[in-house]
């Protein structure tokens, strides 16, 4: 499979959300909107330019870090139950993404002991991120040793008690992962969904733009007041395509419809503040119909010269059926770093961090190019405090 090179001239304008606050997924929800509600809730696109860059203590940390210690940065393991003393140690990693069995039947105590463990092997201090979207996906709040329930769907708690519920559990997640040492949270989902049978319609707010629009910068907004961090996931948006996680899955939308629907929850994230954006391994045909978008450059184009987002762009997990399973001619570390992400979600850190580390000392990858994404995350994490 070859990595396209250029983006086509489909990148018109963007244009505003006209669409009426819609049903939720899980109920009427949205009949509770007001007319202003309704008109706030809606996306503008806007042309904003980067502020100046006032970060020249961390330019001064990278130019004294070795290639070793950069590419290892770029890096956000899976633990899955692992002890990460040596992946930290020898790789110098800039992340650990916790799963369920991180923390199932552990004490508060014994999860901030792990994570206080991993965070003293890092010379760099790490993002610790987990999924606690709510409904379906929970991974802390499932444990009845940290929480006394399992965070509800966002639909769900919007049914509940409308917008000032939302905000009040956005502040409560953020309490809450914080208050476990984890300062990430992989949410909120901006896909956009209508088909009961689809992947993502459980996990998705609304099927209408504008409501999940506002659910998504109500979310940024609280989660950044706490300096909790926040990914805007899954770019381009899921839509009602099938799970990658063990398919392949096939977007055939138009670019027109991707950009006047379902690109508006993550510009209304981006608007607000949130920290990074996680990319999607569908194939959308309309922007690149020979990559996932999580190894396109198109798609990261998009993302940077038409969203206007200069913050961290991350893959969904490498280790996903829609990505592993690809012909292709590099390693995946290599193919998505060269696509314009970030940060590399992945579990074979042996692997794909040998594999990067070898395209940059061979300079397949330039030095440049490398300090720049460090440089992301490193903003990231003086952002979040922790640096």
């Amino acid at each position: 499979m070859k990595i396209k090179r250029t983006i086509t001239s489909l990148l018109t304008a963007a244009m505003l959300a006209t669409a009426l606050a819609g049903c939720q997924n899980t109920g009427e929800a949205s009949k509770a909107q007001s007319t202003n509600d309704e008109q706030n809730s809606q996306a503008t696109v806007t042309e904003t330019t980067a502020p100046p860059d006032t970060y020249s203590d961390i330019d001064d940390m990278i130019s004294k870090m070795t290639v070793e210690e950069k590419v290892g940065q770029l890096f956000y393991v899976n633990c899955r139950g692992n002890d990460m003393s040596d992946a930290i140690n020898k790789y110098h990693i800039g992340g650990v993404l916790l799963f369920g069995v991180d923390f199932d039947g552990k004490t508060k105590e014994e999860v901030n002991a792990d994570i206080n463990a991993m965070q003293s092997n890092a010379k760099i201090p790490l993002i610790i991120g987990t999924d606690e979207e709510g409904g379906t996906v929970v991974r802390a709040s499932d444990n009845p040793n940290l929480r006394d329930s399992a965070y509800l769907s966002p639909s769900d708690t919007f049914n509940n008690g409308g917008w000032s519920a939302i905000e009040d559990d956005a502040y409560d997640k953020a309490e809450f992962l914080l208050s476990l040492g984890v300062n990430v949270n992989m949410a909120p989902v901006c896909d956009i969904t209508s088909a009961p049978d689809s992947f993502m319609y459980y996990r998705s707010f609304s099927s209408d733009a504008a409501s999940t629009s506002r659910f998504v910068d109500t979310v940024v907004k609280a989660s950044k007041e706490k300096k909790l961090g926040t990914v805007l996931k899954h770019f381009p948006g899921y839509g009602d395509n099938g799970d990658t996680h063990y398919s392949s899955a096939t977007d055939n939308r138009t670019f027109s419809d991707l950009q006047n629907n379902d690109f508006l929850p993550f510009q209304a994230g981006i608007k607000a503040g949130a920290d990074s954006i996680l990319v999607s391994h569908v194939t959308v045909n309309s922007i690149d119909s020979e990559n996932p978008a999580s190894l396109s450059e198109p798609v990261h184009e998009v993302i940077r010269d038409k969203l206007k987002f200069d913050g961290v762009v991350m893959t969904d997990d490498l280790d996903m059926f829609a990505v592993d399973a690809l012909d292709i001619y590099e390693p995946l570390s290599v193919v998505a770093f060269k696509a314009g992400n970030d940060f590399l979600c992945c579990g074979d850190i042996e692997n794909e961090y040998t594999a990067l580390l070898n395209a940059v000392q061979s300079g397949k990858i330039t030095a440049d190019r490398i300090d720049e994404s460090v440089k992301r995350i490193l903003i990231w994490k003086r952002n979040l405090a922790i640096l």
